[in-house]
């Protein structure tokens, strides 16, 4: 047994369960499993993902990725937050593979998180990677720490920005962005 289900094992007995009952047997063996797999960005290199498929190509108009689905884990009580992602750059001659940027999102997400921190690193890996002319990154979460403990909320939906570059400085661009990204949303 290693030191994780041997904990998971000690939550059990903690909470008045009997971690040997059939239902519970293999318990600590499946959440330890669980969490390497949840995880498992912290065992990826966002440059080695980006690197495999950088592209230049004359192209200077937005890139818009939107709707990309994220499942994470808040830092806090390790619980589930959830929801999408939608990235948007002004390439400045180079272009990064369209499967990268939710590869990306799914890296970052997969660590323990708070979704603004999400946020300035999906935005920043592309800006240091691509040094696009502005990066615009949003993200629309749903938290399980909000939604079945302490307050209860279970509509409340948390939005985080982070906006580089021209994104942030050029209104029109913002505006350009935010309004794509809306459109996409009415759509659904």
């Amino acid at each position: 047994m290693d030191k994780t289900e041997a904990a998971v094992r000690q939550i059990l007995l903690d909470i008045g369960e009997d971690p040997d009952r059939q239902g519970l047997e293999k318990t600590p063996y499946r959440v330890a499993k669980m969490y390497r797999e949840l995880t498992r960005g912290y065992q990826q290199d966002p440059h080695k993902i980006i690197n495999e498929a950088e592209f230049d190509v004359p192209y200077d108009e937005m890139v818009v990725v939107t709707n990309i689905d994220f499942y994470s884990l808040c830092e806090h009580h390790m619980l589930p937050f959830f929801g999408v992602v939608h990235v948007g750059y002004i390439p400045r001659g180079r272009v990064v593979g369209l499967s990268k940027i939710p590869r990306i999102v799914d890296m970052f997400a997969h660590r323990l998180q708070v979704q603004e921190n999400m946020t300035q690193e999906i935005a920043n890996i592309l800006q240091d990677h691509l040094k696009p002319d502005g990066v615009g990154v949003v993200i629309e979460g749903y938290h399980m720490c909000m939604m079945m403990r302490g307050v209860e909320k279970d509509k409340a939906k948390m939005i985080t920005s982070t906006l580089l570059g021209s994104f942030k400085e050029d209104q029109k661009t913002r505006t350009e962005f935010l309004e794509l990204i809306r459109s996409e949303r009415k759509a659904l």
